[in-house]
């Protein structure tokens, strides 16, 4: 194992050198006409950085990344950020030279000659620009777009929703991720948008940290403010059995869980781990479930019991349903017959991967090529599924493009 690490660490590091010099040749091409002076100060900042990169990553294997502090994960985001710019810029360079040999062929006869040929300034600030521009939505994307908690409002038209509860406002939020957050009073302008919209239920669909229960503790207080008329509902998702951790005995890992599901209710909150709960309005009643993580992706675990949570739930009775993954959809509720009265199922987990497009002309980020269902709302008959795009982050410690959500929806006759 180690020297396959040493090999796969030589072979990245040739990579990346290779990346620096060729960068470096479109750089030093754009500040040729300036200072003698200031050529020394690019130089010396262009390969200390690169010095220090490559130290920074020789220790990465000393360190626990998923739980190292917020400015060892901002670093290696930037890092991330600034070789992905040099890529960008690495191809335009190679193209202008691609070019160059061209013009060399065509005028000599010669491909070598491309030392007579003329670097193009347009290529060379063309590749600079738009690596910047990455750069520039990576950086704002940690410092303003992590917290850019943005509305998404849905009409949600169902069959057979009583007359009493038509008009009714959800709330959801998914993916707290509470041991990424590094901005306390950001993340409480995000619980009081929560508050003001005075909503009838609150929905969280689950991973309210990264892996260990203690994550919450700092905002315990804050999301057990928040409140509704009819209660704040909530499951578990992947990230909250500890499964990401290497725990020293099972029991700890159990602990964990059982730990955190005494937070949801120290909190207010109605945890439902395979559950269900009947609630009334002028006698007119409403079905709210919730499962444990369910999922069709191998990757992650399959704890809920769906028949568990369903059983003795009142027939002919609008069902809602908190599942986590979205996969388990498609998987097992809109393929049982048993599961047609399922009007609404709340999932979150994809985070639209926290990069992507959002619009609504057009939407994608890479996570969709994996979750066919993962942003927003799918109609399959006279069934629906909401993902919701989460109220955290994780991994990279930002959002490009794709904002923290809040979920409010409005309940409707179809």
């Amino acid at each position: 194992m180690q020297a396959r690490f040493v090999f796969t660490f030589i072979i990245i590091t040739i990579f990346m050198l290779a990346v620096d010099f060729y960068v470096w040749q479109g750089l030093r091409f754009l500040i040729q006409d300036i200072s003698q002076r200031v050529k020394q100060v690019f130089t010396y900042s262009y390969w200390g950085y690169t010095i220090f990169t490559f130290c920074f990553f020789a220790i990465m294997p000393m360190v626990d990344v998923r739980h190292s502090g917020m400015i060892f994960r901002i670093i290696l985001s930037l890092i991330f950020a600034i070789f992905i710019l040099k890529i960008i810029w690495f191809v335009f360079v190679l193209m202008d030279d691609i070019i160059r040999v061209g013009k060399a062929t065509i005028n000599s006869g010669n491909p070598t000659a491309i030392g007579d040929v003329s670097r193009s300034k347009f290529l060379q600030y063309m590749g600079l620009g738009l690596g910047g521009a990455f750069f520039g939505s990576m950086v704002f994307g940690i410092t303003k777009g992590a917290h850019k908690y943005t509305f998404h409002r849905t009409k949600l038209a169902i069959k057979g929703l009583p007359k009493s509860w038509v008009g009714t406002k959800i709330v959801q939020i998914s993916d707290i991720h509470s041991g990424s957050f590094y901005d306390k009073m950001a993340v409480q302008k995000g619980v009081d948008m929560i508050n003001a919209e005075d909503p009838d239920i609150v929905f969280f669909t689950g991973d309210l940290v990264n892996d260990r229960a203690t994550e919450i503790l700092p905002f315990k207080e804050m999301f057990g403010s928040i409140t509704s008329k009819h209660g704040v509902y909530s499951t578990l998702g992947n990230h909250d059995y500890g499964e990401y951790v290497k725990w020293p005995s099972a029991e700890a890992k159990a602990q964990n869980v059982a730990d955190l599901i005494d937070h949801h209710k120290d909190m207010g909150w109605d945890i439902l781990m395979d559950e269900h709960r009947v609630i009334e309005k002028n006698g007119e009643k409403l079905v709210i479930m919730g499962v444990q993580n369910w999922s069709a992706k191998r990757n992650f675990p399959r704890y809920g019991d769906l028949g568990k949570a369903y059983a003795g739930s009142p027939a002919d009775t609008t069902k809602l349903l908190l599942s986590h993954d979205p996969s388990h959809w498609k998987e097992e509720i809109t393929v049982n017959e048993n599961y047609r009265d399922i009007a609404v199922t709340f999932s979150g987990h994809t985070h639209g991967m926290q990069f992507g497009i959002d619009s609504k002309w057009y939407r994608w980020s890479p996570v969709k090529l994996v979750y066919k269902e993962w942003i927003d709302l799918y109609n399959q008959d006279s069934q629906m599924l909401y993902v919701n795009r989460g109220f955290g982050y994780l991994g990279f410690p930002g959002r490009v493009g794709i904002w923290p959500e809040i979920s409010v929806f409005t309940l409707e006759q179809a």
